[in-house]
Formats: C-alpha cells, structure tokens, sequence
C-alpha cells in the first residue's frame, strides 16, 4: 500500500488454509518481517489443531525466496511450493482471496468515507467477515465452521465505520464530564471481548464493551464533527463481542495495557514450546537440547545406575522446554531442564452416587403408606415396612452415612477426627488416596493412578456410581485445574445473584465499598424487607468462598445489627476486645486446619504464626496477669495463651502496611485493595491463561 495505516504498516500478509478457506491476516511494516510472521502463524495453528502444517504454495515474491525463508522452511520441514513466474493461475485460491479482499474493503472504506491510512483496519474487519461467510467450497459452510467445529455467532456485528458512542469508566471521568466518547466503529478485538473503536480527534483506538451504535450515521472528516445523528440507536452492553482467532491488529495501545507486538509475542513464544516428552522427541532441535542436557549430567557425574533398592520409593523425573529468546524476538536456542517431578499435581476427580439415601440400611422400625398409583391389588389396605431409608425420612442422611463410612473404612481409609467427612488411605508414611463426602457427591485425588483406579472399581462394585472424570463444577462453584494449580471461581452463580436481587445492569466499581467507610447503627437508613436482606447477605457470604476480597462488604452489611461480634469496622465497639476475639477465632482455625494437614501427613514443624497489628490484643494475649479492663472477656477467649504455651500458635505483632487481613474488614482505595487481593491468589481466569 503507498498510504501508511494508523501504525506505520504498508504491507499484509495473508494466509489461507485450502481446506476450510479460513483466513489470518498480519500487517506488516517492512516485507523482511515475513519469516519472523510466519513462526508465529505456523506456532498459532499448531497449537489450534495439534499438527504441524507441511506445505505452502506461495508466488516468487523476494521476501519467500530469500536464503531466510528457504533455511526456516528446511529447518521446519514445511514443503516450500513456488508458482512459476507470472503465473498466479497456479495459487487461484490465494488471488480470488486476494481481489475478494479488497474489493469488500474498497466498499467499506468508500461507504462511510474514511481516509485511507485506515486500509489496515477496514481489511482486517473484512477477512473477519469473510471468515464467516459461506462459501461454495464447503457446501455454504463458514470458513470459521470448518475451522473450528461449530457455527459462528453474528449477533454483535455492526455497520462497519458508523457512529458510535463509547462509555468512560467512572475512573476516567468526573461527574460533570460526559459519560460516552463519540468514535467510529473499526471492527472487533481479537484479544478482549469488546468493539474496537476509533477517536477521530486522536486518530487512538480503544476497546470498549459498553458502545450504543448510531449505523446509520458517519464521522464528518471534512469538518471535524459527527453527520447528522438518526434516532435509532443500537445499544450493545452486555454481550460482549465474539473472539475465536488471533490477527495481528494494526493499533495503537490504550495508555497502562501492553502493546499487541507484546501480546502476540508472548502468546505465540509460549506456544512453539512442546508440553510433554512425545511432542518435542519429534522435533530435531529439541531433541539435540534434551542430548545437551544428558551429556551435562553425565559430565557433572551427576548419578550412576544403580539396581533398584527393595522397598525404596523411586522419585520421578520429566523435562522441562525453554525457547530462549533474543532481544528482537528471535530465537537464541532451545533449553531442555531435566527436573524431579512435584508431588503437588494431584488431579481431583468427581464420583456421584445414585440414589445415595437409598442405600441406607435403617435400625429403627418404620412403615409408610404404599406409593399412590402404585398399590399392590388386593393388598391395598397394607403398609410397607422400610428396610432402606427413603429421601425425606430424617433418619436418612445418618443411614447413608452410617453405610459409606463402614465401606470406606473396611477399604483401609482412616476417618478425619477433625473432620468427619474425610477420608484418608495410607501407605506407611505416605499418603496414597484422599477422599472428601459430600451427601452423595465424592471427591477423590492421589498420585498413583492404579490405586485411584481400583479404588473407583471398588466404589463402582458396592454402589451404583457415576463417575463424572474431572471435578468441573461443584456446590456452585466451577473449578479449573491447571499445571499452576486449581483455581475456583462463581461466576454463573454471582450472575444468578445479581439477575435475583435486579443488579444485572448495575455500573462495576473498583473495589466493595467506599475506603474508609464506617457504619453506626446510629446511622439513618431506610427500612427494607428483612427476608430479602437476608437472602443477600446469605448470597454474598457463599460468594466469598472463592471471592474472599468482597468479605468486608459482606460483613458490615450483616454486623449492622450485631455490633458486639465487629471486626474493627463499626464505630459503636471497643476495638481492642474485636481484635482479641478475631485472635481467639483464628486460632482455633488454625489449630483445626493444623489436625486437617497432619491428618494428610503434611505435619507442620513449629508453631503457626499469626499475625495481629493490634498491640494491646498480642499483650493481653501475652501477659497472663488479670487485668480489670479483661476480666469480662469470655474464659474461652484465652485459648490463644494455651496454645501458644503448648507451641502450637505463635502471636506476633505486625505493622498495618503488611496485614493482609485489612481487605477483609476495611473498606481500601483501589491500589492497595488490588494489591491485598493479589496477595490473597485471588486472580482473573484470563489472566491466568494468558500466563
């Protein structure tokens, strides 16, 4: 292209896979950045479909028959296919693909008549909607179906180039600025659910979800201001925008986010790296890494084979892949680690069983009516006498219970004496199976798979079982587990909570509440409905299973009418007391959560420390000398001297800067609540994804 686009390209590549006509497109600044385009795409789709793609059929352009090209193509075994010289009949998919292209471009450009340094963004918003267009070679399938499996959605495409309005988060604004930016629609982010939106006064794009649509209006270039507005305005603030591809955008960033360069690097440098030992020994160059790394290890005299000792555990090994990376993003080597495996990737597994209550065996004498429509004929004025419980009889849970327990222990588990409802099989010192019961629900984890495996068998073999494979999705909450670990979170229920209590269109705030904020019962406050409040605060409290950093919303909510149980958040309690009792709970979970992991042979060396930042509550805690301003604490109270004296809990004063607690009961600014809540692993899904 002879105009620059908004970034600086004046060029694109675009590749076309011949089966499905799916297209990427990449918009570059210099033709020399091919090959270095080219890792990334062939990364991209490999890790799309789990093969390695083996030809390209291209022209004799300079920039693919140069010595880089040829040597990259070599080095990755991709066969390299030239069309002969003026020739293009020889690659007709990529021309018709070509001139399609363009001409949709033309007409979007010319329809709403926008400068031509946009030609990035009005053919990148093309090839996302020729991606999901039918097309005869796929018997008017999409390109994006036969791609990915499964019909695109087209709800949220708008009339490329219009008017719209992008809203400004309040964090942005003050409250006599406009609430919405007028922009024009540039096409759809591939990396956040969101519209891309240009400011034609900065020539900046942003992406925005909350946008309201005027399609039928047009940017006025010649004048600087917006066309005549109609008054059907499309709002779109909920759904969000459709992302399944990857293309390199040609945009400039929002001021705090990372650039799309960045993005895409990091994306696709992550993606060349083989998971497991069978994907990278079919790759030469890390084979040669894995070689290096065995012939240090000889050199080091790291080990020598040895036979293998009676009644010794043999701890696993397994590689680890690095594609170190150069200052300019180029390949500087493969890195092979050969490490000792983590013993912390235990996957949880879900078993449900059938009818659970059924199975339980009564000792009491019970008879119930015969089930209507179902009397036995002639015998229509007996009863039946249970043998089993049935779902509503009280003595049921005890039953099934009484039932699974006997089982489980007979199969060699230990019962919790903490925790009832916990299960533990040992080997020695090792622990081999854990097992959780939760009324009809079983979830199960252990590192040998032939012990989990036979364990199932047997569970199978006594009760009629589901096994649902992977723990997904539990008492409301879904679960995701991961080579970091596994990561909780409610989404479809916080939904449900807000859809119940009509918040659904609620504005987003930064943090719980206001910093600072300090509830009085003193305080004036209109009258509500106590079952509905209660149902509330009944919602929010389970929401902190997973969201712990709206605890303190949660809770000064309920503690407005129980001010004698504040924890440092009400004005009307002595704060030292609130403090000493906090002290007192946390010792005694810690003390149960000490009896959980020794249970799991996870034996904890020393005291557990626990931090305070209230001096008076650590020296009270401390000095067991009675002292008249105590003397109307709870006895109970003190058990944080008798633990601390048998060495189990160690309290210690800590300033207020490092109480991580402080998101739990204080109402904090926004850096330092975000600060707390990182510390806490409370984290975004996508972000986690992204790492």
């Amino acid at each position: 292209m002879k105009t620059e686009s908004l970034n600086g390209s004046k060029y694109f590549i675009l590749f076309i896979d011949d089966y499905t006509r799916f297209c990427w497109i990449y918009f570059l600044k210099h033709k020399s950045e091919v090959a270095q385009v080219f890792v990334k795409f062939k990364a991209a789709t490999k890790t799309e479909t789990g093969l390695k793609l083996k030809t390209i059929r291209i022209d004799n352009g300079t920039e693919y028959t140069s010595a880089q090209f040829q040597a990259l193509c070599n080095k990755t075994s991709v066969k390299h296919q030239l069309t002969n010289v003026y020739t293009p009949q020889q690659n007709g998919v990529s021309e018709r693909k070509n001139r399609s292209l363009l001409d949709m471009a033309r007409c979007l450009l010319f329809e709403k008549k926008l400068p031509k340094n946009l030609w990035a963004e009005v053919v990148n918003t093309a090839v996302y909607l020729q991606n999901r267009l039918p097309t005869k070679a796929l018997e008017q399938k999409t390109p994006f179906e036969g791609w990915f499996g499964f019909k695109p959605s087209v709800e949220h495409l708008r009339v490329f180039g219009c008017l719209c309005y992008a809203h400004i988060p309040a964090v942005k604004r003050d409250k006599l600025y406009e609430r919405a930016q007028p922009g024009i629609l540039m096409g759809y982010s591939a990396v956040k659910k969101g519209y891309r939106i240009l400011d034609p006064l900065t020539n900046k794009i942003q992406v925005s979800r909350d946008v309201i649509f005027d399609e039928h209006a047009c940017w006025n270039w010649n004048k600087g201001e917006p066309e005549a507005t109609s008054e059907n305005l499309i709002v779109d603030q909920t759904k969000g925008v459709e992302n399944d591809v990857d293309m390199d955008l040609d945009d400039e960033p929002d001021r705090g986010t990372r650039t799309l360069a960045e993005i895409y690097e990091r994306a696709h440098m992550a993606q060349v790296e083989p998971s497991s030992f069978k994907e990278a020994k079919a790759d030469e160059g890390w084979r040669q890494a894995m070689a290096n790394e065995i012939a240090m290890i000889k050199k080091n005299q790291t080990w020598k084979l040895v036979d293998k000792p009676a009644n010794r555990k043999v701890i696993g090994v397994k590689w680890v892949y690095k594609a170190k990376q150069n200052a300019d993003g180029s390949l500087n080597k493969l890195k092979a680690r050969l490490v000792v495996k983590a013993h912390m990737h235990w996957n949880v597994y879900q078993l449900n069983v059938k009818s659970a209550f059924l199975n339980g065996i009564l000792e009491e004498e019970i008879y119930v009516e015969q089930p209507q429509g179902f009397e036995v004929a002639g015998k229509e004025d007996m009863v039946c006498k249970l043998r089993k419980a049935l779902y509503g009889l009280k003595q049921a849970p005890r039953a099934w219970y009484a039932l699974i327990d006997t089982y489980l222990l007979s199969l060699d588990f230990q019962r919790s004496v903490s925790e009832p409802t916990l299960y533990v099989k040992k080997n020695n010192t090792e622990t081999q199976l854990v097992v959780s019961l939760y009324v009809d629900d079983l979830l199960v984890t252990g590192g040998d798979e032939a012990v989990l495996t036979d364990f199932k068998t047997k569970m199978k073999k006594m009760f009629e079982m589901t096994d649902l494979g992977l723990m997904t999705y539990f008492l409301g909450m879904e679960v995701s587990q991961k080579q970091g670990g596994i990561f909780l979170k409610q989404k479809s229920f916080a939904l449900k909570v807000l859809s119940k209590f009509s918040m659904l269109n609620c504005k987003p705030t930064p943090t719980p509440t206001a910093a600072g904020l300090k509830l009085s019962s003193q305080d004036s406050h209109e009258e509500g409905c106590e079952t509905t409040y209660r149902s509330l605060i009944g919602c929010l409290l389970y929401l902190t299973a997973t969201r712990p950093d709206i605890m303190f919303a949660a809770e000064e909510v309920k503690l407005k009418g129980y001010t004698d149980s504040d924890w440092a958040g009400s004005k009307d309690d002595m704060k030292t007391e609130a403090e000493y009792v906090a002290v007192a709970s946390a010792v005694n979970q810690a003390i149960w959560l000490r009896k959980i992991l020794a249970d799991l042979n996870l034996f904890q060396e020393g005291a557990t420390e626990i931090l305070c930042d209230n001096k008076s509550a650590v020296a009270i805690a401390k000095n067991p000398v009675f002292h008249g301003r105590t003397k109307h604490f709870d006895i109970k109270l003190h058990v944080i001297r008798e633990m601390a004296q048998a060495c189990e809990i160690k309290l210690v004063h800590c300033n207020s800067e490092d109480q991580i607690t402080d998101i739990l009961t204080k109402g904090l600014g926004v850096s330092k609540f975000n600060k707390l809540r990182k510390f806490m692993g409370v984290c975004s899904m996508e972000l986690k994804e992204e790492c």
